[in-house]
């Protein structure tokens, strides 16, 4: 007796049939954390534009990651300066507010129990030079005989 192959038959362009691949999130193919298919469909329903590429959500997630992996950098050692190991609110405000770039970016936000940077005006300290002169005065005072 003859041995029959049955092989599963493909439709047209292998469209139907077969064994379907396991999907792979658009995230992993990336090599990002964050999500680049929820990103792609804020983008879509937000309607920003009447097209959008295939790369947008792609970049757009890698920026995202990027500023969230430096906040969170400088934050961290923010809480390590003050000797906490957990960043607080007031981690991150200290962290993007002694950044140039990220505290350009965002100056009109407002950060909750965030506080503000210490500062005080130069003017308000009392004067050093006036300080030691009087005491360099006393000390060298002229002896009476």
């Amino acid at each position: 007796m003859e041995s029959v192959k049955t092989t599963a038959i493909k439709g047209a362009g292998g469209r139907r049939g077969g064994e379907r691949k396991k999907a792979i999130p658009k995230s992993v193919k990336a090599g990002l954390q964050f999500p680049v298919g929820r990103i792609a469909r804020f983008l879509k329903k937000g309607r920003y534009a009447q097209r959008m590429g295939i790369g947008a959500p792609i970049y757009m997630a890698a920026v995202l990651e990027y500023l969230a992996a430096e906040v969170l950098e400088l934050a961290g050692n923010a809480a390590r300066d003050n000797k906490k190991t957990r960043i607080i609110p007031r981690h991150v405000q200290l962290a993007i507010r002694n950044d140039e770039e990220l505290g350009k970016l965002l100056q009109g936000v407002t950060i909750a129990s965030g506080g503000v940077l210490p500062n005080i005006n130069p003017v308000l300290l009392p004067k050093k030079s006036a300080v030691s002169e009087d005491k360099g005065s006393q000390s060298k005072s002229p002896k009476k005989a």
